[in-house]
């Protein structure tokens, strides 16, 4: 996997979300995001998904089922990412 590309998205997390006290090098990257680990809420998924967007031109449906194992943990958002950059710049279906 891209450790740059995690490294990114660790960044663009603390930075969007302002996360007081948690600097990017203290995310694990296979930790959860949401409830235990980060303890995100869904607020946080919403400005997080607008930030991926812009950052990586890639579109993430909001009612997509697969969202959940999109949104486990950094790696798998960097896995997405990696796939998709580029790609649906004006969105996807």
């Amino acid at each position: 996997m891209d450790e740059l590309l995690e490294l990114e998205i660790k960044e663009l997390i603390v930075e969007a979300l302002q996360l007081e006290g948690v600097r990017p090098a203290d995310i694990d990257g296979d930790a959860p995001l949401f409830v235990e680990g980060l303890g995100l809420d869904s607020i946080d998924a919403l400005e997080l998904t607008i930030a991926l967007e812009r950052r990586y031109e890639i579109k993430i449906a909001p009612d997509d089922a697969r969202n959940r194992d999109l949104f486990r943990s950094v790696r798998a958002l960097a896995a997405y990412v990696a796939a998709h950059r580029g790609t649906e710049p004006n969105g996807a279906g």
